[in-house]
């Protein structure tokens, strides 16, 4: 199951695992984007959900059930990130994007956990700006951080699924940034670059998906082992101003 498998990360993963033969449901919010994956792959299941609409989850939920019965792996790629300022960022922007990378993931990971199989990865896309405070992107980093809190709670009461976390470095192309706002967007960089934060190559979705779908084809064979964070960036050098 792929929450988030119109773009980026997600979409490169549900390719790449449809190809190697797993049997694949797809859930994004853009009806026209999902079916663009899913005319690629050549097969599979979609289904249309906002993980901000509980209603949406739940149907999510359903869908997966009819498909697939029980899920080996659930990953969720989703995420929302408001490029501001941390004095320009409004309670809205707070709504946005807490709705989006902690309730809706935690909506997500609630409903579909009767169809977890046992020993299950439930994998969820962090970022390196927990670690490595990004400016301009304030709310953003303390809402994966208050993700990677949650992750420990839901692996504190279901120790017997794996709950992973899986902090992403930079990684080109995706929609993360088609949204930012060009102004803000280049102090930010500057600032970023400054800080050494941006690698000299980053990585793609592609190499990030094949990556995540090796670990996790070796994990579902050991499923005594563990998978509570994965740390993926380039191994370039920082870019120099």
């Amino acid at each position: 199951m792929v929450i988030g498998a119109s773009a980026g990360i997600g979409r490169a993963f549900a390719l790449r695992v449809v190809k190697s033969g797993a049997d694949v449901v797809l859930a994004a919010r853009r009806a026209d984007k999902l079916e663009e994956v899913l005319a690629e792959a050549g097969r599979g299941v979609s289904v249309v959900a906002d993980v901000r609409n509980p209603a949406d989850c739940a149907r999510s939920a359903e869908v997966a059930a009819e498909a697939l019965g029980q899920i080996d792996i659930l990953l969720i790629t989703s995420g929302y990130a408001p490029l501001k300022m941390f004095e320009d960022t409004t309670v809205d922007d707070w709504r946005d994007v807490f709705e989006t990378n902690v309730i809706g993931v935690h909506e997500m990971i609630r409903v579909h956990l009767p169809l977890l199989a046992p020993s299950a990865i439930v994998a969820v896309l962090s970022s390196d700006s927990v670690r490595n405070p990004h400016t301009a992107l304030g709310a953003y980093s303390c809402s994966k951080a208050a993700l990677e809190r949650c992750l420990v709670a839901w692996r504190l009461e279901h120790p017997g699924y794996r709950f992973s976390c899986v902090e992403v470095g930079g990684t080109v192309p995706t929609d993360f940034s088609s949204h930012f706002d060009p102004g803000v967007l280049s102090t930010a960089l500057t600032e970023w670059l400054a800080r050494s934060l941006v690698q000299a190559r980053q990585m793609t979705p592609e190499a990030v998906a094949d990556t995540l779908a090796g670990i996790f084809a070796a994990a579902i064979e050991q499923p005594d082992v563990s998978l509570e964070s994965i740390v993926l960036k380039s191994p370039a050098p920082p870019m120099r101003v």
